[in-house]
């Protein structure tokens, strides 16, 4: 699959930024809650991950949680399990914003959104 055009630029730098500007915007009481969670930002999701999900070629994915949600931790889990991950796809993101001021906001709400899903939200439990 071969991404299609975009018309906005922000640089990897920048998105970052929004990125981290987005989880330093976290209420404090969350702050301790997802400490061990890997945030990253990633161009675009690999054709393998996007079948997997069985998504539309139309379809953009901004973000994605892999890991168990905290209300599916336990002490007694076997080892062995990889930290929880949240991937923000910034090549999605700046395909569906027209402005810098709409990617402001859609990184924020794809930031709240998969760490929604780290606390057990499905996503029709999410606010948007």
């Amino acid at each position: 699959m071969s991404p299609r055009k975009r018309t906005l630029t922000i640089s990897e730098s920048e998105f970052q930024s929004l990125v981290q500007e987005a989880l330093d915007g976290l209420p404090d009481e969350y702050v301790p809650l997802i400490a061990n969670v890997a945030v990253v930002v990633e161009e675009e999701p690999t054709p393998e991950l996007l079948a997997d999900l069985e998504m539309e070629e139309d379809e953009d994915l901004l973000g994605l949680y892999q890991g168990l949600s905290i209300d599916h931790e336990s002490f007694f889990q076997a080892g062995g399990q990889l930290p929880a991950k949240i991937s923000i796809y910034r090549g999605p993101i700046l395909r569906v914003c027209r402005t810098k001021k709409e990617v402001v906001q859609e990184v924020r709400d794809t930031v709240v959104h998969e760490i929604g899903h780290h606390f057990g939200l499905s996503d029709d439990e999410m606010p948007y």
